[in-house]
């Protein structure tokens, strides 16, 4: 099953947010898995240092010989850098906190911006037949996130359904205006999606009301709810939409898949 929305290649999402604990990696991984399951052949990018989607996909620190890092600093065959996952469909390059360092080794780099959309558009790519490439970032702005930013098609950004979950959101949309205009005028925000929703807290509904009031059509109708079972699952390093397929979070992160592929069928329409 091919992704409607590109002519060639697969389409490249950047899930960022400068903050930490909102709930990016999850959604990266449960996003990805839901894609997974309806057909898609997905690959996510771990460009965290901390590696948790590494490590909550089962890809334990001992076996990421070559990583995100070789991605971006070194001349890697794709082939040794892409590894299959336990979930059908859905691949991962790997990272270790080995990525820490490369966000300074890329200041000395002419073309320190690019590296990851050279990366991830050159033509062997297309010989996995990804339709999805999902970018897990780093919780901040840096050179790392700009790369995403630059290397993919769209912005997705998890919003935590706390207190001041909006103030931060002002300096990404920024960064990502900034990313537009400088180096990727094609770069658009692909939504909003609200996460550790609880509906019988008054501060989530809140946090709701105010991020539909502020931002309209870009908040995703499917919110992903404070569920015990999404917490659970990276501990049994599996998406939760596999360790526990019925739970109100595997459904939320299906909701959501559906929610994305209609919307890129419509632009693309």
């Amino acid at each position: 099953m091919s992704d409607p929305t590109r002519a060639s290649g697969p389409k490249i999402i950047a899930v960022a947010n400068q903050k930490g604990g909102v709930g990016k990696t999850t959604t990266t991984i449960n996003l990805g898995a839901a894609l997974a399951e309806q057909g898609l052949n997905v690959l996510i990018v771990d460009l965290d240092p901390q590696g948790n989607a590494s490590t909550g996909l089962g890809i334990e620190p001992d076996e990421r010989e070559y990583t995100t890092y070789e991605l971006l600093l070194e001349d890697i065959d794709l082939s040794d850098v892409i590894r299959p996952t336990e979930v059908g469909g859905l691949s991962l390059v790997p990272a270790t906190v080995d990525l820490s360092s490369a966000d300074i080794e890329l200041y000395t780099n002419e073309r320190r911006s690019f590296l990851l959309r050279g990366a991830l558009r050159q033509a062997a790519m297309a010989g996995f037949g990804f339709d999805y490439i999902l970018i897990d970032c780093p919780p901040s702005l840096n050179l790392l996130t700009v790369n995403a930013m630059v290397a993919a098609d769209s912005v997705l950004v998890p919003l935590q359904s706390e207190f001041f979950a909006l103030e931060g959101l002002s300096q990404l949309m920024l960064t990502i205006r900034e990313v537009r205009t400088s180096a990727n005028p094609a770069l658009r925000i692909e939504g909003v999606v609200l996460t550790m929703y609880d509906a019988r807290n008054n501060l989530s509904q809140q946090v709701e009301a105010d991020a539909r009031a502020n931002l309209g059509d870009l908040v995703f109708n499917a919110v992903i709810p404070r569920n015990v079972r999404v917490s659970e699952a990276p501990s049994f390093a599996l998406p939760v939409l596999a360790y526990d397929t019925t739970s109100r979070g595997a459904r939320a992160y299906r909701q959501l898949a559906e929610e994305l592929l209609k919307k890129n069928t419509k632009l693309a329409a």
